[in-house]
């Protein structure tokens, strides 16, 4: 009995934790196969894995769209658990951008030969396309070096920023934003984990403001949950900040109806109720 209460105790604090989280971490998908979208890029990946023939890495597009997630469910189905921490570095790019990261972390990580499992390492690198170009090419030094035992993953938002030696040294993968007929389904299914209170103008709010980006979905979705409890249109659009669409008709209305002084002064009294209207000459 008092193992069971001990092991009770212990699973507590574990389930606080989980439900803690933000839902984009909740909700992360943890293998290859709870992936949504981009099913050619996960199969070409799948295919490198099962091969043992994986490339250095370079994923970019929006963001929201399932990058970091990706190589993160490619790390766990290479490493078990208690070998994750060793064989695996995940760094932000954003963190440090200078040249130190290479010389730091990076260089210390992919030097260091591993004597309890074989294989690769890998180094997950986000946001690498905020490193400075003298940072890159002391990347670059660094790929060609520990190539035989350390593989590099470059997470970006744009291409264009990361140096023409760096994406010879990689197979590029690009990851579109999400479509509307992927995104419901997994949002359906937070919706339904949560018991949230959703209309469905909420739901469709939701898919047209994250404009195909899951991560920002998500975050709208909790944060509307846990300001207004009913997440509807009106809801959504006020915890974004973003116009109603009854305003924007209100405005387009008074404009086209009524004379400058009068429009003027219904905008101002709508958009910014508390303010005090100074007299017209």
């Amino acid at each position: 009995m008092e193992t069971s209460a001990h092991k009770q105790q212990q699973q507590q604090p574990a389930a606080a934790k989980i439900r803690n989280l933000p839902w984009v971490e909740k909700y992360r998908p943890q293998a290859l196969n709870d992936l949504i979208s981009h099913q050619d890029i996960l199969s070409t990946i799948q295919k490198f894995i099962s091969e043992d023939r994986l490339p250095h890495l370079l994923l970019y597009g929006p963001p929201g769209t399932g990058k970091t997630s990706t190589i993160l469910a490619c790390a766990k189905q290479l490493y078990k658990d208690k070998e994750f921490g060793s064989m695996v570095l995940e760094l932000n790019a954003s963190d440090d951008r200078g040249i130190d990261i290479v010389r730091g972390p990076i260089l210390s990580f992919a030097s260091t030969r591993t004597i309890f499992k074989k294989g690769f390492k890998l180094v997950i690198l986000d946001e690498a396309d905020a490193m400075t170009q003298d940072a890159q090419n002391a990347l670059r030094r660094v790929i060609e070096k520990f190539t035989e035992n350390t593989r590099f993953c470059l997470i970006c938002n744009y291409l264009s920023k990361i140096i023409p030696a760096l994406q010879s040294r990689c197979t590029r993968f690009r990851f579109g934003p999400l479509t509307p007929e992927l995104m419901v389904p997994r949002l359906e299914h937070v919706v339904e984990e949560e018991e949230v209170d959703i209309s469905e103008d909420g739901m469709k709010a939701l898919v047209t403001l994250s404009s195909g980006d899951m991560r920002r979905a998500l975050n709208i979705l909790q944060s509307t949950s846990m300001a207004f409890g009913k997440v509807t249109e009106e809801t959504v659009y006020t915890c974004t900040g973003h116009p109603l669409k009854s305003d924007i008709a209100n405005i387009l209305d008074w404009m086209l109806n009524q004379d400058f002084t009068t429009a003027y002064r219904s905008i101002l009294s709508r958009v910014l109720p508390t303010v005090c209207l100074v007299p017209m000459p």
